[in-house]
């Protein structure tokens, strides 16, 4: 019986439009499903669009655009952006299909017969941006005292009034999810990502709102169509709509049962939590059983620093279009980020990974051996067997390094590649193609065919690079589906190369015609390129700058400064002046909070490990645990003291202090933070 394998990745939002983090998700979820077919199993790929919930009706009005209207130009949107990967996906879903409805109704009906949902009224604060519910104390306030989303900083939030809502038993899971969670130790990857939902869990869990009386724009609740359902209900549910849970048009039950639970679900780690603890509690209420594997990739960051509008270092989807090619881009987002970690995307790294590992390495090897098989072998695969009257012993023990360099590299590709250790799969294959160049260096083809008597010296070498070539072009081709296939065609060989299994790859007929050779990976001129994308840049810049030119230019002056006085003034009543010098050995610099946890035993503590923009994150501690969740606080920037001697607390290194106001006269900390994106490791002045 054929293996399945069920990859999913997130479905995308459509109130805003595709970015470089899409286009990231779905190219490892494309190159995982071409993966697991080249090894023959029977491979789900899913992918698709979130279409409804309060976030969507703004964005539409916004649009001045009917809402139907407004989503399926964004849903066009992404399928246009992602049309010249050619990704391999097996369905598209969108939310607002009729199938997916029924699915979800049919998933609400189950959890609501088993007991876990329940009418109630919903009191509190609530972020339209990413549909979640938040209490006074998670909440940060702006600038003019406005309560905003702590995640995305400038959102203002919605208060909700006793408006009637059902919920979700969310309560009675915790014992039940944390005993998954042990179970399944790879149930939630990378393991520093369990480790905050394992903590967030044991902190825990309180009844979940799952319907709105005051948004239409959804699927309506069963048997209650005043109240809309929660839009993470609804969106969640698609990994089992998509493959018939609930419905006949997908294939129904028999389709589900062949497929689910997904083997992989793929997610930014801003959503991990409505994955690993909603949706596992959902499907548990209903009798099912959650995925195996929910991995949590990390973000892309543009020359070390998020990336925003506002800061100019966005990379855009129409860019990469016109100037690279979709391989490439392929390429570089498999190799330059280790996956799980934050990585570094900027448009001369890419050219740089471009010319060094493919123009340089695959499509030198490509272009080289097929040029030299043209000029001494007619354009046909020379037969190997004639090297039996080799005489170069240290020829033939090369060439038997170069098969088992490549052997060696197939076996550490597909292990890697089964632990999605993309970066490391890659560099094995790299491995050894600069281990059959430096043999080709070495042998010197090009002097040996001057000499007739040294042929099967010169079809050795020829054979070896050929077979070389051959490996790496099957082993890659998940990766690199286009280029691969045209070296494949280059190389004489018929058919499609994703077809191959590695290990079913036998050697290629003597006396075969080679193909047209054509450079598979043009070299490009970094200045040349750069000074394109820069004026593209520019131009876009200087459009959106008219666009609040009116506004700028009728903004009144600032008030002129007072002047400084020439002493300064007697401090007042309980305050000691510090001179300037004495303020400048303060290093205040901007952390990001990576990880959270509160210190057994230790009831004011919670551990943090904080980006500084080191080498290393540090370990710091801090006496805010009785008015902060430790996993809400993750991914946070505040303001750290990065030059206070480390000191012990519980007898664990704190390596710096964490500022925050002091409130009342209990000294409620409220952390300070920034409304603007500012990077890892920045000095305050």
């Amino acid at each position: 019986m054929t293996k399945t394998f069920y990859v999913t990745t997130p479905i995308y939002y459509v109130n805003s439009h595709p970015h470089l983090g899409h286009l990231y998700t779905t190219i490892i979820a494309d190159t995982v499903a071409r993966f697991k077919r080249q090894r023959g199993y029977d491979v789900f790929f899913l992918t698709g669009t979130d279409e409804h919930g309060i976030n969507i009706e703004r964005a539409a009005a916004a649009a001045g655009l009917p809402v139907k209207q407004h989503v399926d130009n964004i849903v066009n949107e992404f399928q246009t952006a992602f049309a010249d990967y050619k990704f391999s996906n097996n369905h598209w879903i969108r939310t607002t299909d009729d199938y997916h409805k029924q699915g979800v109704a049919e998933l609400w009906r189950r959890v609501r017969e088993n007991g876990f949902i329940y009418k109630g009224a919903y009191d509190g604060w609530y972020c339209g941006s990413c549909n979640e519910f938040y209490n006074e104390s998670e909440a940060i306030k702006n600038a003019e005292g406005v309560l905003v989303c702590p995640t995305h900083t400038v959102t203002p939030l919605d208060f909700i009034t006793k408006e009637e809502s059902y919920f979700f038993k969310l309560s009675a899971f915790q014992d039940k999810l944390l005993e998954y969670y042990e179970q399944n130790p790879n149930f939630i990857r990378p393991e520093a990502r369990r480790n905050e939902v394992i903590s967030f869990v044991s902190g825990g869990l309180k009844d979940l709102s799952v319907s709105r009386t005051s948004v239409k724009w959804g699927i309506p609740v069963p048997d209650d169509p005043e109240h809309t359902m929660y839009v993470w209900f609804d969106a969640l549910s698609n990994y089992i709509t998509a493959i018939g849970f609930g419905n006949d048009t997908r294939g129904g039950e028999a389709e589900f049962q062949k497929y689910w639970p997904a083997n992989l679900q793929l997610v930014g780690k801003d959503i991990l939590r409505f994955h690993t603890v909603y949706w596992p509690a959902f499907l548990l209420a209903a009798g099912l059983e959650p995925a195996h594997t929910c991995f949590a990739h990390g973000m892309w960051l543009s020359g070390g620093r998020k990336m925003s509008k506002t800061l100019g270092n966005v990379i855009d989807l129409a860019v990469l279009a016109k100037h690279f090619q979709t391989d490439a881009v392929r390429y570089f987002a498999l190799r330059e980020m280790v996956f799980g970690q934050d990585g570094d995307f900027t448009y001369e790294a890419l050219i740089d990974r471009i010319t060094a590992d493919l123009a340089s390495g695959l499509g030198n090897l490509s272009s080289r051996t097929l040029t030299m098989i043209r000029n001494y072998c007619n354009g046909e695969i020379p037969n190997v067997r004639q090297a039996a009257s080799l005489t170069n012993a240290d020829l033939e023990a090369r060439a038997a390094e170069v098969k088992s360099a490549f052997a060696s590299a197939q076996e550490q590709f597909d292990k890697e590649f089964d632990e999605y250790n993309f970066s490391r799969g890659l560099e094995a294959v790299w491995q050894a193609i600069a281990v059959v160049d430096k043999f080709i260096s070495d042998a010197k083809p090009w002097d040996i065919a001057k000499d007739e008597t040294r042929r099967a010296e010169l079809e050795l070498v020829l054979a070896t690079a050929i077979e070389a070539l051959r490996s790496a072009t099957v082993l890659l081709a998940p990766v690199l589906p286009e280029s691969t296939q045209a070296i494949w065609e280059q190389l004489g060989e018929q058919g499609n190369v994703a077809d191959i299994a590695p290990n079913a790859l036998a050697p290629i007929a003597p006396g075969t015609r080679i193909g047209d050779i054509k450079p598979v990976f043009p070299r490009l001129d970094k200045k040349k390129v750069m000074n394109e994308i820069n004026q593209a840049e520019a131009a876009s810049q200087e459009a959106r700058a008219q666009e609040t030119k009116t506004e700028t230019s009728v903004a009144p002056a600032p008030e002129a400064a007072p002047a400084a006085p020439a002493v300064a003034p007697a401090a007042p009543e309980g305050i000691a002046y510090i001179g300037i010098e004495d303020f400048l050995k303060v290093e205040l610099r901007v952390g990001e909070i990576l990880t959270a946890e509160r210190i057994p035993k230790a009831d004011k503590l919670l551990k943090f490990t904080m980006d500084l923009g080191e080498a290393q994150p540090r370990q710091i501690l801090a006496g805010i645990a009785q008015y902060y969740e430790p996993e809400k606080l993750i991914g946070r920037k505040v303001i750290v003291v990065a030059n206070l001697a480390p000191r012990k607390l519980r007898g664990l290194e704190s390596q710096g202090m964490i500022l925050a106001a002091s409130i009342g006269e209990e000294g409620r900390p409220i952390l300070a933070g920034f409304l603007e994106e500012v990077p890892n490791g920045a000095k305050l002045k």
